[in-house]
């Protein structure tokens, strides 16, 4: 073979391999050029159709891959035809080449109905398919041993409003949206727990470990405390810590006119059609990654698929309160004029970055509260075409490099507490988690080790919490770790860890310690000894009430203090209220409707099983609980910055031929109930629109009502509501309260 031949087929033998590899590594290439970002930022799809299609949550496995949830089902055409096909999916996405963008999708599970969530917890993979929340193992990236952890996760309710999240946190429980249940799995036994009801979609938390949601209509909603801290009495509902409006504006910026359910509304559009305050807010993320600028760290990004952006908050933490305001007044973090582009959630990623699920669809809406306006909008623009496609978009810093991700399997149990120290909060999490699953014990002395040594209250806070998951703490220890360190948060941390630990035995000691606490004259510091003395106040109260009494005293009038010293006076309340009378306290009006709902036995709703209702077996509960108490509750209490109370509202008590008219024609505000005046962006939306609800529909919601919310009972007839169907309110689409009040003159 002479020489010219030989290179001639070597260079057809490359040409050959190269086609080959491109044709392995078929990477769609997607045009974001209709995207702004702010500056020094870069965003790129890092996985896109045909690998994934409308993906709503995503997770990161310890190799770094992506597994993504597909709600396949949600919303293929305008009338919704499609929700109740088995067609989601679980798959892994994977990067062969290493070149950062998915070039392999890996189908994990599939014949699913519209799956929401899941999470890579105890070696395996908890995933939530309505009604159900399940657990299996993982075995060469197949599902063995399915579990089924709690047949009532998500029952009943709409696909708008079940619970998701799925997110294990810091104190070792996997909180949720939507839901006021947390888990967690101890000794192969899964528990589950009460805990505050908190968001509608999506979940975070901070380095510290407070908790963030968002609804509909507010963009950024949080507690300004720990989790689980402020309902230690059964018979009081925090409404200061928990759950709180941040973001005293909702406004949004798009680059476009919106098309959006009420758009038809006064004020929901300008002049111009664009959207004016967020009308779908969903999937908050606490940035806790190591790539973005300092000014960027723990800002909360909030998702507005409607309008087709992203928002950027900074957050300011102040002692016993957190807030949040706009990084600017004109414009987003990331926005597009793509309608197509559909962010639903936010993540950190391992390697420091911010990863967004972009539903990618033309439909965001769901049938049930689909206004006529909007499907209109929707076949004007043929957005109902946009189906089929999804993404996941990568946003990192402009001149970000993509280097190897830690193989944390690999690593023995000092390399891992090592990676404790990480400034990746998705390593922190991760490196704590498998300690705890995997019931390292010989990571115990290198713990405790961290703990004494480093200088990073956060590396502490982790270690801390991954000695309580392995059983490791005690009274003692806990009491050396708060004398000796000083960190704030730190020994926020010790406080709360310390109550397990209230004992006869151990009470001079944490007197000793309160006082030491106190001195240091910190706002926040008192807050969590005013959280975390119930359980030594019902042992000694002589000893610990006068603590309470104390703060009360130095923060008087102040309701988030209030809040928390009610909830440490379990089984104290009257001793209380006699110790600080005639003191001009506020905080006397709420002892007295706790002492009042103790009496009557009635409970904050957390702890009340709703599958025990004597309502549950009526049909009035059962279309209450599934188009009703997403927004108002289960308990009839409300939810803070959705909807007003039902229990004694005057739209109640009143006649039926009101409740009628609000069931099948909708409210809009602002409205008032009990005296007090509501202001909402949103509106409830009638089911006159909804062919599947019938006249005996309305009669069963409003027959429950009256049962479960007042002392009446009358009857409206079948006839009446029919007539009522046909009426038109004014502007053709709801009621306002002055409208409905005029009709009954």
């Amino acid at each position: 073979m002479n020489l010219n031949r030989f290179f001639a087929l070597l260079l057809l033998l490359c040409s050959i391999v190269s086609s080959c590899k491109n044709d392995e590594f078929n990477e769609p290439k997607i045009s974001l050029e209709n995207y702004v970002i702010e500056e020094g930022f870069k965003v790129e799809a890092i996985a896109s159709e045909p690998f994934i299609e409308a993906p709503v949550a995503m997770d990161f496995d310890n190799e770094g891959r992506m597994w993504v949830v597909e709600m396949k089902g949600y919303m293929q055409t305008i009338e919704g035809l499609s929700q109740e096909m088995p067609n989601g999916t679980i798959s892994i996405l994977e990067d062969l080449d290493k070149d950062g963008i998915a070039d392999h999708s890996k189908l994990f599970m599939k014949d699913l109905v519209l799956p929401r969530a899941l999470a890579h917890v105890y070696g395996g993979l908890l995933y939530a398919e309505p009604p159900n929340l399940w657990f299996v193992n993982i075995e060469n990236d197949k599902p063995t041993n399915k579990v089924l952890v709690d047949s009532l996760y998500a029952d009943g309710g709409n696909v708008e409003h079940q619970p998701n999240g799925l997110m294990m946190h810091t104190d070792n429980w996997i909180y949720n949206a939507k839901s006021n249940f947390r888990y967690q799995r101890k000794n192969g036994i899964w528990h589950k727990e009460p805990t505050s009801y908190r968001g509608q979609w999506g979940i975070t938390k901070d380095n510290f470990g407070r908790l963030y949601v968002n609804n509909n209509a507010i963009q950024l909603m949080g507690d300004h405390v720990l989790p689980n801290t402020a309902i230690g009495n059964p018979y009081h509902t925090p409404r200061k810590l928990i759950n709180k409006t941040l973001t005293e504006s909702q406004r949004v910026y798009p680059l476009h006119a919106t098309s959006v359910n009420r758009g038809y509304m006064k004020g929901v559009l300008d002049k111009d059609s664009i959207l004016v305050d967020v009308t779908s807010a969903c999937g908050p993320l606490i940035y806790r990654g190591s790539t973005f600028p300092h000014s960027h760290s723990q800002n909360a990004f909030v998702c507005a698929p409607e309008a087709n952006l992203i928002k950027r908050n900074i957050l300011s933490f102040n002692g016993d309160i957190t807030s949040a305001e706009y990084a600017w007044d004109d414009r987003e973090f990331l926005a597009s004029t793509d309608e197509g582009f559909r962010p639903v959630n936010l993540f950190n990623g391992p390697d420091g970055n911010m990863y967004i699920v972009d539903m990618h669809r033309g439909i965001i809406q769901d049938k049930a509260y689909m206004s006529p306006y909007l499907k209109e909008q929707l076949a004007i623009k043929q957005l109902d075409t946009i189906i089929g496609m999804g993404r996941i978009l990568k946003v990192s810093p402009s001149n970000f490099k993509e280097t190897p991700l830690p193989n944390l399997e690999a690593l023995s149990s000092k390399e891992l507490v090592k990676k404790l120290d990480s400034k990746d909060g998705w390593i922190r999490d991760r490196v704590q988690h498998m300690i705890v699953y995997q019931h390292n014990l010989d990571a115990v002395p290198f713990l405790k080790e961290l703990i004494e040594t480093s200088e990073n209250e956060l590396v502490k806070i982790h270690a801390l919490y991954a000695l309580e998951g392995l059983d490791q703490l005690s009274f003692n220890l806990l009491f050396e770790y708060a004398s000796n360190i000083s960190d704030i948060n730190f020994m926020s941390h010790c406080l709360v860890l310390l109550e397990k630990y209230a004992s006869e035995e151990n009470e001079s000691k944490m007197i000793e310690l309160i006082s030491s606490a106190l001195e240091k004259n910190d706002t926040q510091l008192d807050l969590y000894v005013a959280l975390s003395l119930g359980k030594w106040a019902n042992i000694s109260p002589k000893l610990f009430l006068p603590i309470l009494k104390k703060i009360n005293k130095k923060h008087l009038n102040n309701e988030r203090f209030n809040d928390a010293i009610i909830s440490s006076l379990s089984n104290n309340e009257e001793s209380f209220l006699i110790a600080i009378e005639n003191s001009n306290n506020s905080i006397e009006e709420q002892l007295i409707q706790v002492i009042t709902k103790k009496k009557t036995d009635k409970k904050n709703s957390i702890f009340v099983n709703e599958s025990v209702s004597t309502d549950s077996r009526t049909a009035g509960y059962y279309l209450f609980k599934n188009t009703c108490a997403a927004c108002h509750g289960t308990g009839g209490d409300g939810i803070s910055g959705v909807a007003p109370p039902l229990s004694n509202s005057e739209f109640v008590t009143g006649s039926d031929e009101t409740l009628a008219r609000i069931i099948l024609h909708g409210l809009h505000g602002p409205i008032t109930v009990n005296g007090v005046d509501y202001e909402y962006n949103g509106e409830m939306p009638g089911l006159v629109n909804n062919p599947s609800i019938t006249n005996k529909d309305v009669s069963d919601i409003i027959s429950y009502l009256r049962n479960a919310f007042t002392t009446k009972s009358k009857k409206i007839t079948l006839d009446e509501i029919e007539s009522i169907r046909n009426e038109t309110p004014k502007d053709g689409n709801s009621y306002t309260q002055e409208e409905i009040n005029s009709l009954l003159k």
